[in-house]
């Protein structure tokens, strides 16, 4: 984002990209997230990307030669906590009002509060957040950690084993686990059965890399950890601590500190990674706390502009 002089740039508003606006779309991304060093849009965004179906804004800015400059997109699913706002501009025209053109299309396409994120925290979308209105509301952190450093021994509490996830036999189960460990996030604790099978269906997916804490006694799911490898053509290998949770019944136990030491040897012996990477809440100081003692220091940020 910038605050230069009022682009030339068309900005068009619509509800479904055309493939071919898609696979613009997609090249803008990774150019910028190359450029970057960080995703300009979530996984949430690029899934609904894929999904013509999917309840979408999208505006598009492109120059007089119909290069694609600017792409923003707006989630209208949940217009009472806030409309879901990502905003990226082609690394190749920066600086010449682009963000702005798109920041007021979007504010002029929503109504009622709007939710965006800045991946990264750079300074241009701080400044254009301000000039707008947008108050910084919450911060999430992106931790890294070398897998070459050595890792403790899981240590599951009594009665407590480990297997892997079943999709199809595991699925409802494991959403119930989920809503309960997430129940005051703003976005993990609401996952359906969809959001489950999108992400089940997807390239990367690994029932070896979901590990799953069972008691042994009842067969009841108490916690898990599911892992993730990046893998892109021209760069390194990365592995991340995808989503981690314990039942707040079993909270206390070391069952925490057992997932994820678990799924970090999983990563490094059974992956061959040498690097991992998760993403926390700046405000959980828990977690923080927890995973800065297996290792894990601080990388990157992005944060949430609020607006209404």
């Amino acid at each position: 984002m910038s605050s230069a002089e009022p682009t030339s740039d068309q900005v068009t508003r619509t509800d479904r990209l055309t493939p071919a606006e898609i696979t613009d779309v997609l090249a803008l991304v990774r150019s910028a997230g190359e450029v970057d060093g960080a995703d300009p849009l979530d996984e949430h965004v690029l899934l609904r990307l894929r999904d013509p179906d999917a309840p979408s804004v999208h505006l598009t800015a492109r120059a007089d030669d119909g290069a694609l400059t600017g792409y923003a997109h707006l989630d209208t699913t949940d217009p009472v906590d806030g409309i879901g706002v990502e905003l990226v501009v082609h690394p190749g025209f920066r600086r010449r009002g682009t963000g702005r053109a798109l920041a007021r299309g979007v504010l002029a396409s929503a109504t009622g509060p709007l939710r965006a994120w800045a991946h990264g925290d750079h300074p241009s979308a701080a400044a254009l957040a301000v000039d707008l209105g947008f108050h910084r509301a919450r911060v999430l952190w992106q931790l890294r950690r070398p897998l070459a450093a050595p890792l403790a021994e899981p240590r599951l509490p009594d009665g407590v084993v480990l297997r892997a996830f079943q999709p199809g036999a595991d699925d409802a189960a494991w959403l119930t686990l989920n809503a309960r460990a997430f129940a005051e996030h703003p976005e993990q604790g609401r996952w359906s059965a969809d959001d489950l099978r999108v992400r089940l269906a997807e390239p990367w997916f690994d029932p070896a890399g979901f590990l799953l804490a069972e008691e042994s006694s009842t067969g009841r799911l108490l916690g898990f950890h599911w892992t993730k490898v990046h893998e892109r053509p021209g760069a390194a290998r990365i592995g991340e601590v995808y989503v981690l949770g314990v039942d707040p019944s079993a909270h206390g136990g070391g069952l925490g500190k057992a997932l994820t030491t678990a799924g970090l040897a999983y990563l490094r012996d059974r992956r061959g990674l040498d690097r991992v990477m998760l993403y926390v809440d700046d405000s959980n100081t828990g977690a923080v706390a927890l995973y800065q003692r297996l290792g894990f220091a601080h990388w990157a940020a992005h944060v949430n502009y609020h607006l209404g």
